[in-house]
């Protein structure tokens, strides 16, 4: 029987060899695409839209009108006219939801518990069949719309995105921008005599047509089934018939071509961005010329650019590749992060960088460059790990927009057709001709004419020409700049090991005074990849402000020293990472298990060998301080999460101090300091994934060979005393602690609130009731103090673990009050809360209580998520691997009684037991309330934290769940 045209189509879809998922693409009756995946081993089911229609459709003078039509359908629908009930449904079933406005789409997704996933999907139908946009929903959300936008005002990486596109052509959508705010969307609209609700409505109807619409459904049950819910649900949109936007034209004439364009950041530290407009690579996606290009370009190897400017001190990053790609337009950025020297030279830094191109014009395209990339690229592919249902769903129909369906699941991430003039076209688009240079610094404070409109970034432009860029490339340094060497981290060897013991949980493999060995082999991804952590808890590491910033300054050089060679292994699909922690430094490597052992004993041997050397101490030092100076800029929800840990957590040294002592350090004193961190260690290691029992241990002890061994040993175990805790401070019962203090950067008009309620030390019993409570109260906290009282964008409800120490907290970034005002906001909720507890009844307990066990039912999806769920029980010491089943049976023992009984004593307002901590960050628009709230007369049960070090020192502390097991012997 000869196959239909569609049927033909599915039957070619390319998927994973290790995929054992099935998919169909169905076409419905109203000319909406649809792919349907099944998936019968999914714990949760997810859909995403994705509506060829973004901020390019923008009406002119309505910046933000698409983003803001994306906000609004989250309300109500005809069908479902209750505010909110949407999220409130997905919520209360385990789910989540979420959408974003790109420049020629817009996505909207979620994912919900399998055994709801027909009433969610329906209430999802809605927003494109009959969304309600209420007048009053209207104009509280454009709050919304303004509050996100003011978290952005203040980011680096937004204000330059603008300037790029405001640098461009007006009457191109490329122009405009975005986000919008509350003059774009609700002043001059005004003023023009215009209904923002009926340009909303004038938009959709417009626009958001079924023709122009792709859906993907992924769900646990037969493609048969999925198609028939899909048929039912998604019919009665509307198909208008609505051909895509299309805007012909590039963004940059002539004028936006060959300048110099002088910008000073917020952050300190200086940036080189590198813009080209190129063919976009969307129209040669199996040949890859930006992959080819970005390859060679963003390399770190020896020999590639990134490598001679850090050589010469001028640079600790750089990255290449397409950006903003359009099917009709596209960019390709280098990005480079410059050290001080770095922005002394930058005519150097782009000689030397067309001196690259120049080198990749005389190489030709090589072949056996391009085979390599494709053999990474394939193997990557085929060997995925396995995502969030609702992370693939997105990916997924955002690609069905742009390719053809026997390539929705690929995408661009497949280049096999070898092409050298398609390479050699791109590569040509790369010349001094057409070139854009944005530099960034603090140091052109005072030296620019201009302002970007919206972000008020300072700015001036130079017209550069071809004969300068000439001359900066003849004057650069003479440096060996080569391509780089065959990648001998490739693996071919992806066979799986077959796993002796069928083990269900990690188990303690051997234990000697210097190491602790665990042990999880795969059972559950057949996939050929391991997972390895190793954590150094190094006493001298973290003993004063000093000790800790040496020892983040060593993570750093290991990781400088190692990077040329490193790097072909992070090509190679082969991640590692040395990083500080609170106790002495952890490595970690994740990848292909083929040649893994290799880059760990690598590592190891550095470590043990490592040699300080003054010129790199220097850059990494230099980098160290603007980092560390850069941390004022942070959004103050995030200052004040900062704070919150600092008061909660002993023994933990404030980055003001850090900061204070950093410049005085010098390599001498990191090269003394290294042989004293690492003369008494003891190491906590975990080792997963396809990787034999006897594998494990002979690199441990290897590792313990090369630190133990000897006459003279780098490292000696440590005495019983010096077994380091994690420790929590104990909050006083029925004490409300105030910690109010002004934002760091006096620019910031956001203030923000963490009000934290600490509840209990790690217990199943409470742990599922505050777990219960967070689930149950998440929705209404954000309706009510979002999208009804609109207190701002960053409004979030959340669990807190402080190394097994729990409780709940509620995170409020807010324009519009102040942090005290917000906290009272946040009691007025708690009460309103406390009727709908009292209120609940039995069945509507159940089905929360049958959510959260779905949640917690739900399996690991692949072998870093299943690492990171086990390391957590390891390092924070409660070994509780069995969590999830021992809290699933405590939960089905629950009675609504114990959840109030719960709320009562730890989370009402005014409980006698009660443990509250507020930390309120006062930005610029309230700064005039903070002396007035730091001074005012608090209640009885209240204390306000002056000093946070006192306060520390003048609390109890919650026991440490590792309790001095580290030094038990065998």
């Amino acid at each position: 029987m000869a196959l239909g045209k569609e049927e033909a189509e599915d039957m070619e879809i390319v998927k994973a060899r290790t995929d054992k998922r099935e998919y169909k693409r169905i076409v419905l009756p109203n000319a909406l695409q649809v792919l349907l995946i099944s998936d019968p081993d999914t714990d949760k089911c997810a859909a995403s839209m994705n509506v060829s229609v973004g901020s390019f459709s923008d009406p002119d003078g309505l910046e933000g009108l698409a983003h803001f039509l994306e906000h609004m359908l989250f309300y109500a629908s005809e069908k479902y006219p209750l505010e909110d009930s949407y999220s409130k449904y997905i919520i209360e079933h385990g789910g989540s939801t979420n959408a974003f406005t790109a420049s020629d789409h817009t996505n909207y997704h979620f994912d919900v518990n399998s055994d709801c996933f027909e009433d969610a999907l329906d209430r999802f139908a809605q927003f494109f069949i009959k969304p309600l946009i209420s007048a009053d929903a209207t104009i509280r959300e454009i709050k919304a719309v303004d509050s996100e936008n003011q978290k952005n005002l203040l980011s680096d990486g937004w204000r330059m995105h603008q300037l790029q596109k405001q640098l461009s052509e007006e009457g191109h959508p490329y122009h405009k921008f975005s986000t919008g705010n509350w003059d774009s969307l609700e002043v001059w609209p005004k003023e023009k005599g215009l209904d923002i609700r009926l340009e909303l409505l004038k938009l959709y109807e417009e626009n958001y047509s079924a023709n122009l619409m792709n859906l993907v459904i992924y769900a646990k049950e037969s493609l048969d089934k999925i198609q028939s819910l899909v048929e039912d649900k998604f019919q009665e949109i509307q198909n208008n018939d609505r051909s895509c936007f299309s805007f012909p034209g590039q963004p940059c004439s002539s004028e936006h071509l060959q300048i110099l364009v002088r910008t000073v950041p917020i952050k300190q530290g200086h940036k080189l961005r590198i813009v080209w407009p190129i063919t976009p690579g969307i129209l040669y996606y199996k040949e890859g010329p930006c992959r080819y290009l970005g390859h060679l370009i963003g390399h770190e190897g020896e020999g590639s650019l990134f490598y001679v400017l850090k050589t010469l001190g001028w640079a600790t990053e750089l990255s290449a590749g397409e950006v903003d790609g359009t099917t009709e337009f596209s960019f390709f950025n280098v990005v480079i992060n410059l050290t001080d020297a770095g922005h002394e030279h930058m005519q150097d830094v782009v000689g030397l960088l067309f001196k690259y191109i120049h080198l990749l014009q005389q190489s030709g395209v090589c072949k056996w460059i391009f085979d390599e990339l494709a053999a990474v690229c394939e193997t990557s592919f085929h060997y995925q790990d396995k995502t969030p249902p609702s992370i693939y769903a997105v990916r997924v129909a955002s690609n069905m927009q742009l390719y053809p369906p026997k390539d929705w699941l690929v995408g661009s991430s497949l280049p096999s057709n070898f092409s050298p003039s398609i390479i050699q076209t791109v590569l040509n688009q790369l010349s001094p001709d057409n070139v854009r240079i944005f530099w960034e610094s603090k140091k052109f404070e005072g030296q620019t004419a201009m302002t970007e409109p919206w972000y008020k970034t300072a700015y001036s432009v130079e017209k550069i020409t071809g004969s300068m860029i000439q001359e900066w490339m003849l004057f650069a340094p003479n440096e060996d700049l080569h391509l780089p060497a065959p990648n001998v981290f490739i693996p071919t060897d992806l066979s799986l090991k077959d796993a002796q013991e069928k083990v269900k949980f990690p188990v303690l493999l051997r234990k000697s005074s210097f190491s602790s060995l665990w042990y999880k082999p795969d059972t559950m991804f057949s996939t050929p990849k391991a997972y390895v952590e190793i954590d150094f808890n190094c006493p001298f590491a973290s003993s004063s402000p000093e000790t800790e910033i040496l020892a983040d300054i060593f993570a750093r050089l290991l990781m400088d020293d190692l990077n040329d060679y490193a790097y072909y292994a992070q090509v190679a699909g082969l991640r590692y990472g040395i990083r500080n922690t609170d106790s002495g430094f952890q490595v970690t490597v994740a990848g292909y298990n083929h040649k893994l052992r290799i880059l760990l004993e690598t590592v190891i041997e550095k470590i043990s060998n490592f040699k300080v050397k003054p010129d790199r101490f220097s850059v990494i030092k230099e980098m160290v301080v603007k980092e560390y100076g850069n941390l004022k800029f942070q959004q103050p929800y995030q200052q004040a999460m900062y704070y919150c840990s600092l008061l909660l957590h002993d023994q933990t040294w404030p980055w003001m101090e850090e900061l204070e002592v950093l410049p005085h350090l010098q390599a001498e004193d990191l090269a003394k300091f290294i042989p004293l961190m690492l003369s008494r260690a003891f190491l906590e290691c975990y080792i997963a994934g396809n990787i034999e029992r006897n594998e494990a241990e002979s690199m441990i002890l290897h590792i313990e060979d090369t630190f133990n061994k000897g006459q003279d040993p780098i490292c000696q175990p440590l005495f019983p005393s010096q077994h380091l805790t994690k420790r929590v401070i104990k909050l006083e019962r029925g004490i409300d602690y105030l910690y109010p203090i002004e934002g760091l950067n006096p620019n910031d008009e956001n203030s923000a609130l963490v009000h934290y309620i600490q509840v209990h030390r790690d217990d199943f019993t409470l742990n599922v009731k505050l777990q219960l409570f967070a689930l149950i109260a998440k929705q209404p906290a954000f309706h009510q103090l979002r999208s009804v009282e609109q207190l701002g964008y960053i409004t979030v409800l959340m669990q807190r673990n402080d190394y097994g120490i729990r409780g709940v907290q509620f995170i409020i970034q807010s324009t519009v009050k102040g942090p005290g005002q917000i906290d009272l906001r946040v009691e007025a909720f708690l009460k309103m809360f406390e009727t709908k507890l009292y209120e609940m009844t039995d069945d509507e307990f159940k089905r929360n209580v049958n959510a959260l066990i779905d949640m917690k039912l739900e399996k690991h999806k692949n072998l870093r998520e299943e690492s990171a769920f086990y390391w957590r029980e390891i390092s924070d010491g409660t070994l509780k691997f069995d969590r999830q089943e021992c809290e699933v049976a405590t939960l089905k023992q629950l009675t609504l009684q114990d959840l109030i009984n719960f709320f009562d004593e730890h989370v009402k307002v005014g409980a006698p037991r009660k443990r509250t901590l507020s930390v309120r960050v006062y930005g610029k628009l309230h700064s005039c309330e903070y002396p007035s709230d730091k001074s005012q007369q608090l209640p009885p049960n209240a204390v306000q934290i002056n000093d946070i070090f006192s306060f520390r020192r003048s609390q109890p502390l919650y026991g440490s769940f590792k309790g001095g097991s580290g030094h038990m012997k065998l």
